[in-house]
């Protein structure tokens, strides 16, 4: 039986690629056992009860409705990691244009291409661009995922004083972190001592507007922000006071917007942090490889939705996937369903995020139509799926 895949999105061929043969692209959404999305909002879109995975090929998934999948058993991943070298480069490309006004100088030579006298007048003008350099400065980053670290790590290689705020870091992301970055365990102490800020953090109710009037009074005059996370993180209406009064010196963004884009002393670039070839390529094939392996072995791995599972490949007779909530006593009457057929389970592991929680059960003795439906029908099962 094939394995019906929509893009809501194009993917990059080097992703498709990787998909068994029993894949089969189809254009109809409805019908899809699978979906691969980048930037598409699906908030509107009909969830079907055929679709069993989403894979966004980026990192953040606002375009994606997280609960209502949950509810419904479809497991959404998405691609940590796999753009942080694009973004942290751009990053690196917008900390460098802040300190030395590359934009400024650039449009003054454009503006005075014409003049016969450039190269003199150049002499007399480079002083309004010359900006500081960013050498022995204070680096503030908020937030040490997969960008963050990297952005904190080449700037400690870049001579700049880092300061690094994350109560969540991860082990994988802590032990990649230079020892050099300062560990700070108050965000107001980056606030404080920092003379630039550089935000990497997802879009939470803890999160939205973080940075705003009270964040920047507490910040040095002439600040620079940098956002290349989420708009929505900085207080647009209190950045452009903060602008107008000369708190903040500049805000380096990828997010334009009516409120923003044209202001002095903002820079605003059109969403380029993960748009070079090499993060699409890297997102489309890690994307691809998670779809594949939940589809084929019901492992689940950078889910955002439901927890992260890895039961390796199905040795047993069949393997049974059981997308639940959180209760208490579901094993117990997993199993049971077998126990009465003399069926072993040789094979178990469940676990939970939140609400929800997944269980693969490898079983020696090939579950029937009749065994799903009793599985199905217990109080507070989800989806039920026979991966062999």
């Amino acid at each position: 039986m094939s394995v019906k895949i929509n893009c809501l999105n194009p993917i990059a061929a080097c992703g498709m690629e990787l998909l068994p043969d029993t894949y089969e692209v189809t254009d109809n959404y409805a019908d899809a056992d699978a979906v691969l999305v980048r930037s598409a909002a699906m908030h509107d879109l009909e969830l079907s009860d055929k679709l069993l995975a989403v894979a966004r090929a980026g990192a953040g998934v606002n375009n994606i409705p997280l609960d209502k999948c949950a509810e419904k058993g479809i497991v959404v991943f998405n691609t940590p990691g796999a753009n942080a070298n694009g973004v942290k480069e751009l990053v690196v490309a917008a900390l460098m244009m802040a300190s030395r006004d590359l934009v400024g100088g650039y449009n003054w030579v454009m503006e005075n291409a014409s003049e016969p006298d450039i190269a003199k007048l150049v002499e007399k003008q480079k002083k309004n661009f010359a900006g500081c350099e960013i050498l022995g400065k204070k680096l503030g980053v908020i937030g040490l995922g997969a960008i963050g670290a990297k952005v904190a790590n080449i700037a400690v290689r870049l001579g700049m004083e880092v300061y690094g705020y994350d109560p969540y870091v991860s082990v994988d992301a802590a032990w990649g972190l230079s020892k050099y970055v300062k560990h700070i365990t108050n965000v107001e102490d980056i606030y404080k001592e920092c003379d630039y800020i550089t935000i990497h953090v997802p879009a939470l109710d803890s999160t939205i507007g973080m940075l705003n009037a009270d964040a920047f009074a507490m910040m040095k005059d002439g600040v620079v922000i940098l956002n290349f996370a989420r708009d929505i993180l900085v207080n647009e209406d209190d950045i452009k006071v903060s602008l107008e009064s000369g708190k903040v010196g500049k805000y380096m963004t990828d997010f334009p917007n009516t409120k923003v884009a044209g202001v002095k002393n903002v820079v605003a670039l059109p969403h380029l942090g993960a748009s070079t070839a090499e993060s699409e390529d890297n997102c489309a094939i890690m994307a691809c490889k998670e779809i594949t392996d939940f589809i084929e072995n019901g492992n689940i791995k950078n889910s955002v939705n439901y927890p992260n599972v890895d039961m390796g490949t199905c040795s047993a007779a069949a393997r049974i996937t059981i997308c639940h909530k959180n209760i208490p006593n579901m094993l117990t009457q997993f199993t049971g369903i077998f126990a009465k057929k003399s069926g072993n389970v040789s094979g178990m592991i469940s676990k939970a995020r939140g609400d929800y929680a997944y269980s693969v059960l490898d079983v020696e003795i090939a579950p029937t139509d009749e065994d799903v439906a009793a599985l199905s029908a217990i109080d507070g099962v989800v989806k039920v799926r026979v991966i062999k």
